[in-house]
């Protein structure tokens, strides 16, 4: 295998990985992937800047109320860039909302230097609405 082309599979892997640990509530391994100055940029959203901040926000998610998966779609790397396509679902309670995201993904060194994610805010609101729906009127 080239040097190139297994540099390419190790940030898939690194980003693959990332999402295993957040899905696991493994934050501390989560974080151990990213590098110190991490930029996590989000449609719309106020950047988050350097791990310590980055940390806060997935530290703040990490309470039995609140839950994150992932359905990876695509997921294709360039070097030190990978891009995902994937569906994230949010739960806030018996809430789980699922939203279509793409992700752009930088590495330095092995590490995740840049994570800028791209969603819609109306397909945001749609899966909301639907989370509603199935919390609501979910058979108990």
């Amino acid at each position: 295998m080239s040097d190139e082309l297994q540099l390419q599979q190790d940030a898939i892997t690194t980003v693959r990985e990332f999402f295993a640990a957040l899905e696991l509530r493994a934050v501390g391994e989560a974080l151990e992937l990213l590098d110190p100055d991490i930029v996590w940029k989000n449609t719309s959203l106020p950047d988050v800047r350097g791990i310590r901040r980055v940390g806060g926000v997935l530290r703040g998610l990490d309470r039995p109320m609140f839950g994150f998966r992932v359905d990876m779609h695509h997921i294709a790397g360039n070097g030190d860039i990978v891009l995902t396509d994937r569906t994230d679902y949010l739960r806030f309670g018996p809430v789980e909302i699922g939203f279509w995201v793409t992700g752009t993904f930088e590495l330095r060194d092995g590490r995740i230097v840049l994570w800028h994610d791209h969603f819609s805010w109306e397909n945001f609101i749609r899966g909301a609405a639907v989370g509603l729906f199935r919390a609501a009127f979910a058979r108990r």
